[in-house]
């Protein structure tokens, strides 16, 4: 190549791999070539792709005349593209064993991280349970509220946290068998209601104990908001569609 800069001498992997170089230029660009891992990558990624490259640089004139590069740095050149693909491959094992420290480690530190309070409840710094109702249950409600209709055997727990839009709630239901559709009803100290959240039950339940159906042994967790702040609530009610309460929960 003539005078030139070392910007320069990177823009000519694409000549050089047409052959368009005299001879001059080619062999100052092998030289180059044996100390540039860069045009040695560039190389190895327009292997193939001649015949497209010399179709975006046909010009009218004489056909210009290719220069073969040696054997010598064509030996090179594979040893060098070889230990590049091998050093990728690497790379990419190191990312998925990597992940699997991730994949494998995350069960345990869970379980190293795991505690509960006497009821076996997971507290506050634990994981994320199964779903975002139990995370917020377990983790962010300020205060909780049990109570069990002694009618309906139906038991709830409440858990609120003050916002500043109002009261952000969460309920545990347990004992509950379906089908129904429910919904958390708060109730305020001058009688107004608001609808937290509704849901469905299934047939088989929740929260059943000794239940010979797998789900139906978990309690029912949701949550919702009222607009209500939290020193306006006096109660909540957990009613079916059809008017019926199951449960009360003093607030």
């Amino acid at each position: 190549m003539t005078t030139h800069d070392r910007h320069s001498e990177h823009d000519a992997v694409g000549a050089y791999v047409l052959g368009i170089l005299d001879d001059a230029e080619a062999t100052a660009f092998e030289a180059h070539l044996a100390y540039c891992e860069f045009c040695a990558a560039q190389l190895d990624d327009l292997a193939g792709m001649e015949p497209m490259m010399a179709a975006l640089a046909e010009s009218p004139g004489p056909p210009p005349r290719l220069t073969e590069p040696s054997p010598q740095l064509l030996t090179r050149l594979t040893d060098e593209v070889a230990v590049g693909r091998a050093r990728r491959r690497r790379r990419g094992l190191y990312l998925v064993a990597a992940a699997a420290v991730l994949v494998i480690g995350g069960p345990a530190v869970a379980v190293v991280a795991t505690s509960g309070n006497d009821q076996g409840r997971q507290v506050a710094g634990e994981p994320h349970p199964t779903s975002p109702a139990e995370d917020a249950f377990f983790n962010h409600m300020e205060e909780k509220i049990v109570a069990t209709d002694a009618s309906t055997k139906v038991s709830a727990t409440v858990g609120m946290e003050k916002k500043a839009w109002g009261t952000h709630t969460v309920l545990e239901l347990k004992n509950v068998k379906g089908p129904l559709k429910c919904s958390l009803i708060a109730v305020s100290k001058d009688g107004k209601e608001e609808t937290v959240t509704s849901w469905a039950v299934p047939k088989w339940g929740y929260g059943i104990a000794g239940s010979t159906h797998e789900m139906a042994k978990n309690p029912l967790y949701v949550h919702g908001g009222a607009a209500m702040d939290r020193g306006e609530i006096d109660h909540f009610e957990v009613r079916t569609f059809d008017g019926k309460r199951l449960v009360e929960v003093q607030a």
